[in-house]
């Protein structure tokens, strides 16, 4: 079978490979010059580090099955992320640990301590959180979501925290240990060679051809047997029920000389600061070596026309107009919908790799038994 991939990010790379290793001609097309999607990177030329070029990515995984296959095609370098907010002019540890909370209110507490307080901190007339502040308020109380949450929500999402579901705020943790690593999977790491390279090794294998800077239209989709969209799900409809939100981000570049900030990421939680975070990309190999340094603070706007989208926004309206377009995916013809845009979801790197295996396991089953080939895929 001739086989259509739109987008060579991780979700279209992963499910072609899986293809092409099945026996299947697999031709991937995207609109970039490069593949990896959001996830590009490559060298700066003046300094040789290492830039995300669409911001950081950090690799983390429970998922065994997804941990052994990006180790198929590229050394992951164990890495593990740190964060750190700046608000009112001091510097915090995050996610919010037992240091967050005796830095803040200036204690020195145990963890059964800090548990207690927090307790009291708390909202407890908040029975069920219908918003991300009520969430916030039941879950630590007012002085820490203030600090460390509103203002910095209010820039990323352009939307008062009462307008955002309290399910954003679920997954993130409180922690009454000193435990600072960002993420608590088994897996964190980062490409040595850049996220570039693992998908083009991923995507180096005589069945698949890659086509850069070539959109994929109506008429490519009509020369294949199948079309996997990876795709914004709304553009592949021409937006006829109108355009899901998006949240976009613009760079502002810093270069310099040493350690502009001392970490790979600076939060600014203050309301009255524009940005949202300070990424500075050496941090984010510390297996190398570089003198000079180039940093990125980042502004987060409604994405609009051409812009690239980076999160769904997810609310009310956003839902009711996905649910539209989902009914119609279902009845696409020849057509698979794939990844965080062509699902929309946001979906972090491991997800989106065990979607795409879990698809191309789906589609290789579906055509060999003849059986028609599904439109909506999720693990």
């Amino acid at each position: 079978m001739q086989i259509g991939i739109a987008g060579a990010g991780f979700s279209g790379a992963v499910v072609a490979r899986e293809l092409a290793e099945a026996g299947h001609r697999v031709v991937v097309h995207d609109t970039r010059g490069h593949v990896a999607g959001n996830c590009h990177t490559e060298r700066d030329a003046a300094t040789g580090i290492m830039i995300h070029r669409y911001g950081p990515h950090i690799f983390h995984t429970g998922n065994e099955r997804v941990w052994r296959y990006v180790n198929r095609f590229g050394t992951m370098q164990p890495y593990h992320h740190r964060v750190f907010s700046t608000v009112g002019s001091r510097v915090y540890s995050l996610p919010v640990n037992l240091l967050t909370i005796n830095q803040l209110f200036g204690t020195a507490l145990t963890p059964a301590q800090a548990q207690e307080f927090i307790g009291e901190q708390s909202d407890g007339t908040i029975v069920e959180p219908q918003n991300f502040e009520e969430q916030a308020l039941k879950m630590m109380g007012r002085k820490l979501y203030e600090a460390f949450f509103h203002g910095y929500t209010c820039k990323q999402w352009g939307l008062d925290p009462t307008e955002i579901p309290a399910s954003v705020l679920r997954r993130l943790p409180l922690r009454f240990n000193y435990q600072d690593s960002y993420f608590a999977h088994p897996h964190q790491a980062i490409p040595r060679d850049g996220y570039t390279a693992l998908v083009e090794a991923i995507l180096d294998h005589p069945g698949i051809e890659v086509r850069l800077s070539t959109p994929y239209t109506e008429a490519e989709h009509d020369r294949f047997d199948h079309t996997i969209w990876t795709g914004p799900l709304d553009a592949w409809f021409d937006h006829r029920f109108g355009r899901l939100g998006y949240r976009t981000l613009d760079f502002e570049e810093i270069r310099g000389t040493g350690d502009y900030q001392g970490c790979a990421v600076m939060n600014y939680g203050d309301v009255d600061v524009p940005f949202t975070r300070i990424s500075e990309h050496k941090h984010f190999a510390p297996w190398e070596e570089h003198e000079d340094t180039v940093c990125f603070r980042e502004f987060s706007r409604l994405a609009e026309g051409d812009d690239i989208p980076y999160y769904p926004i997810r609310m009310a309206r956003d839902k009711t107009l996905l649910n539209r377009y989902l009914d119609e995916a279902g009845r696409a013809p020849r057509v698979t919908f794939l990844g965080r845009l062509g699902t929309y979801r946001y979906l972090d790197m491991d997800v989106t790799i065990a979607d795409a295996l879990h698809a191309a396991d789906e589609l290789t089953a579906a055509i060999s038994a003849g059986r028609a080939l599904p439109a909506l895929l999720q693990d």
